[in-house]
Formats: structure tokens, sequence, C-alpha cells
């Protein structure tokens, strides 16, 4: 086919060109960005005819929406044979399909997964960072595979100018699957009501390198785009273009259309205050490590609180909360509409935010954690029978020059609430956070090279806020009417040094 003559045609034509055996990547982040008329068309044709089979699927960020969209389609045994991807809990028909060995599954940093479709583009070697290293993404400890069936190697330790460094292999891209929102009559992209840009420019430069196959699904069609800088994949790369129904073109997974996804009148955000919680007591006290001026980054979950605190406070204005997903300045969201920020100063690519990442240009990055030892060392990725994927944590972790980890003290139907001036524990919850080991062994984060490194790092509970020491985690403040033996020690697997200036937390924090 001529180069630039992008043919217009239905999702069930398109997803016909996908021959078995392919390595198919696709491009969104949770909903945004993702071409659900694509993957449920190949979901479709698969369920009728048995074919495509023995895919490799490649994707950098979660998508899906924890049930059937997103990536949930794809999730059936022969369909696909290898899983690269970075954030797997948003598609658990996938990660039940790894945690049985039906597929097999790598989990890969998000932010090397997005950079390496760059370098498959320009048939370059593979990515070459330190991203990873003493995690369980790291050759010495797993090299990111998920379960017994995968075997190969796709990443190695080298040694270069006397350090030492992790390779992520390149690999051939067959078919790249995007999402933009107008396509032109030459197959031009652009991506006016998309809320972000992700990777689609290097997804499609990969596949058609590669002698293979882009897929383009989008909102709309016109004669031309009159402003060419606004054009984001040149339809040179663009082989088939599928107009998509509106029911499967939204915005994002958590809502049809948002316009201050994709603009900033200028105007103060409004943001709902949280009611007195956990949550706002830990997004208060991560709030309080925030200095003025600062680029910050906030992972999923209890971080996200973080913003209504700051808003509460009056102090949205006074640093620049940013997304991995591209958005910088704003309001980041939450839930399925979590990648997106409300009001963003700009919003660009994907690849692009998380060179900034891994060069050193977050000040400081809060994140969740979901086990923590006693070296610091947190896992995010796999617990009990929940593949979750570390996403852009490794990234993140790893490059922030302040980190700030959140959770509770335990899990499992905890509940406090305030008495008086202190702090009550109503239920305390079933399970520890802070653990003696890993049962999965799954570190995410390597405590110890942290420290080693001269990392600034707190762990911030709702009772507790411990710190980051040669020797391990160090407790630092206590909540008012928390007893540091009964209601903190104990209920940890090891016993964390105490500071001999050992404070309590403010009133403030505590405060309905």
């Amino acid at each position: 086919m001529p180069r630039g003559l992008a043919q217009l045609v239905s999702a069930a034509h398109a997803v016909r060109v996908i021959p078995s055996g392919a390595t198919v990547a696709i491009g969104g982040f949770i909903g945004a960005g993702h071409p659900e008329a694509l993957t449920s068309a190949l979901e479709r044709r698969f369920l009728s005819e048995g074919a495509p089979s023995g895919l490799t699927l490649v994707y950098a960020a979660g998508q899906g929406d924890r049930m059937a969209r997103g990536l949930n389609h794809l999730a059936h045994p022969r369909l696909l044979s290898r899983v690269v991807g970075g954030h797997w809990g948003l598609a658990p028909r996938l990660g039940r399909m790894a945690l049985g060995g039906e597929v097999e599954a790598y989990n890969l940093p998000q932010g090397v997964i997005c950079s390496l479709f760059r370098e498959i583009a320009a048939k370059r070697p593979g990515v070459i960072t330190k991203v990873g290293l003493n995690t369980f993404i790291d050759p010495l400890h797993g090299g990111g595979r998920l379960n017994h069936r995968a075997q190969e190697a796709l990443v190695e330790r080298v040694q270069m100018d006397g350090e030492v460094w992790l390779r992520y292999r390149s690999f051939p891209i067959h078919v790249g699957l995007i999402r933009a929102t107008t396509a032109d009559r030459h197959g031009n992209l652009s991506m006016e009501r998309e809320a972000l840009v992700g990777e689609v420019l290097p997804i499609a430069q990969a596949a058609r390198n590669h002698g293979g196959v882009v897929i383009a699904q989008v909102e709309r069609t016109v004669d031309v785009i009159h402003d060419p800088k606004a054009v984001r994949v040149p339809g040179i790369l663009v082989d088939y273009v599928v107009q998509a129904s509106p029911e499967e073109h939204t915005q994002t997974f958590g809502g049809a259309f948002n316009p201050s996804y994709v603009t900033n009148d200028g105007e103060p955000i409004t943001i709902a205050p949280l009611p007195l919680s956990l949550r706002k007591i830990i997004g208060r006290r991560a709030l309080a490590l925030i200095r003025q001026g600062d680029v910050v980054n906030l992972g999923v979950g209890l971080p996200e609180a973080v913003v209504p605190a700051a808003a509460e406070r009056g102090q949205l204005e006074q640093f620049a909360l940013t997304v991995e997903a591209g958005p910088v300045g704003g309001a980041p969201s939450s839930g399925l509409d979590f990648g997106c920020s409300s009001s963003p100063q700009a919003v660009i690519d994907q690849p692009a935010q998380f060179d900034f990442y891994d060069g050193g240009g977050l000040d400081i990055a809060i994140l969740g954690a979901a086990e923590v030892d006693e070296e610091g060392s947190v896992n995010v990725s796999v617990f009990g029978d929940r593949v979750a994927g570390v996403g852009g944590f490794v990234n993140i972790a790893q490059s922030a020059k302040r980190l700030v980890f959140c959770c509770a003290m335990r899990a499992g139907g905890l509940e406090v609430r305030r008495s008086g001036q202190s702090l009550h524990i109503a239920q305390e919850g079933k399970h520890p956070k802070f653990v003696k080991t890993f049962s999965k062994k799954q570190v995410c984060f390597h405590g110890p090279s942290a420290a080693a490194a001269g990392q600034e790092v707190i762990y911030v509970t709702e009772r507790a806020v411990f710190r980051l020491t040669q020797d391990g985690l160090q407790l630092q403040e206590i909540a008012p009417g928390m007893c540091v033996n009964e209601h903190v020690i104990s209920k940890m697997e090891f016993v964390p040094s105490v500071s001999t200036n050992l404070q309590t937390m403010q009133q403030s924090y505590f405060e309905d």
C-alpha cells in the first residue's frame, strides 16, 4: 500500500490483518488513550474464529477497568502466548493467567517499556539504564519474570565505564494499536480531545520500521488537519483508521468527556475536601513534606489524598504536581481517571516525562506501599493472589530526590477516628504491612541501595512516621494517644530503631 494512504475500515476488518504469532504493542493509560474498539474487536474475532493465536502483548501503562474493558478483552488462553507489561492490576483476567501459568508473563517498569518503543523504532539494541537494579527485575533476582513459563532473558546486566547497568533488550513490533481524536484523509492523527498523548508516536514508528501494521482508532475523520503542529502521528506511519462508536471512545473509563483535562482557563481549581479518615490523615502528613516550588509525582491510592489536602489548605499553586502519563501542573485525578489532570499547564508525551523523571527531575515523589520490610524495601507488585505490577513505581522511586511511602499501619478492616485530641484505633487491621520478608520476593524498591545513595526516604502511616537509615527503619514520629510498643512496634513483624528525639505528629493532621 502506498505511504500516506491509510484506509478507513471497520474495527472487524482492521483486526483481521493481525497475524498469529505477532508482537502487538498497545497504547493507553487505564482508559485514556486505550483503543477499546480495537481490543474488543480482536476479542470477538478470536472467540468466533480461534484466530489470531500465539500473540505477544506489549504495553507500558495499565489498561483496564478491573473488570472487562481494556486489556481484559485479550485475556484468553491461546490468543496470547506472552505478555510483557508495566502495570497488571487493572486487567485482573491477565493477572490470573499469569499466576495460573497460562501465558509467559513479564513485569518490566512502565518508563522502560515506553522508552523501549523508541529504541525499537530506531533499531537500537535496547534501553540501558540503572532503573530496576537490585529489584525483582534485576536478572540476579528474577529478571522481571512472573511465572515459570517466562524463560527468556529480557533483561541483562552489563558493565560500562566500571559501573553496572541493566540492558532491556529490543525486539520487533509487528502491530501497533493506537488511538487519537481525529484522522484526516492522509491518515494524519491529532489528539485534541484526548486527555493524554502517551506513546502513540514511538509505537507507530516501531511497527512501521519493522515492516508491521499500524491501526489507529479515532473519534472522527476530516478532510485535512489544518495545523500540522497538531499532528501527533503522521499519516505515513498509519495503515488503517477505524472510526469508533462513542461508547468505545470515551475519554477515560471513568467518563465520556471532561473538558478540564484538555483545557486550562486559568481559574482556581476546586476540590471537595475529604472527611476525617485514615486517608486524610496520611494525605495531610505527606503534604507537609512537600516544599514550595517542588516538582512532585503522586502515586495511585493513598498518595492521591495529597490533592484534596493541598486544596483544603490553599497550597495547590505552591508546587507543581505531575503525572507519569504526561500532565504537568493542575490537579491529578483519581480512580479510573488516574493519569489525567484537571487544568494542566502542559501535557507532554509519556516517554519524555520518564526521561525527566529518570534524570532526577522530581524533587519529591509520594507513592503507595503494599509491604515494607525491615531493610526499608517495598513491594507493590505481587501480594496474595493478586498481580498488580510495578507500573512507573520503579522509575519514580529510584530517581526522585526525596521519597515518601504512604500506607496504613495494618491492612484488613483497620478503622481509626479522633478521640478528643488523640487518634483512636476503633478496629485494628488484621494483616501487617511492615513485614520481616516479602512472601513473594517482590522487591520493587531496594532500601539498602537508596540508603547507600543518600536518598531521603520517609514512610508515613496514620499513627507513625519512619525514616530510612543505613540500619533500616527508624521511628521518628507517633500520633497523639498512641503507645510506641502497644500501637506501633507490636503491630510490626520486626523491631525498628526509635529516634532519641521521637516527636508527636501535629494535632492539625487529626482535626476534622
